[in-house]
This record gives C-alpha cells, structure tokens and sequence, in this order.
C-alpha cells in the first residue's frame, strides 16, 4: 500500500540531492510521531489496567496507583529518549 508512496521519495531524492535534508526532517516527524502514539498508547492500557484493578480490589488502590505512576514515568522517560535520539539525528 505504501510502496509507491516509497518509491516517489526515492525518485525524488535521485533527483534533487538538495532535498536529502528536508527528506530526513521528514523521516524524524515520522519517527516523532510514532514514538508519540506508541507512549500514549502504552500510558492508556497502564492506566485501563489500573482502573480494572482498583474496581476489583479497592483496598489495593494505592499501591496500584503508585506502580501505574512508576510505569507510566518509564514509559514517558523512554519516548522523550527517542525523540531526542531522532531529533539529533536529523541536526
């Protein structure tokens, strides 16, 4: 689906070799982007995950609360890393 989409760039950039650059910003938004919705996805089941758990056993909930705050901060942390790994790239 996406192979012709890949082959465009691919000519393009035979093409003109000025916009190997502007190619590469392109590749970081779409490594940003993915890092972006892969953490956000991530935070969202760590969060269903601990409201499932609550409901269940409420006398738990603090500690449940305390682990998805944990994770959710490792999850986070490991998508800023990415995109500072990505943006250093491109510069």
């Amino acid at each position: 689906m996406l192979q012709p989409f890949f082959a465009l760039i691919q000519e393009t950039a035979a093409a003109a070799p000025a916009l190997d650059q502007n190619l590469a910003r392109f590749g970081a938004a779409l490594g940003v982007a993915l890092a972006v919705i892969g953490a956000g996805y991530g935070i969202s089941r760590i969060g269903s995950a601990a409201v499932e758990g609550m409901a269940r056993q409420p006398e738990a909930a603090g500690s449940i609360q305390t682990a998805s705050l944990i994770l959710s901060a490792l999850i986070e942390g490991a998508a800023l890393f990415g995109l500072v790994i990505l943006l250093l790239m491109v510069l």
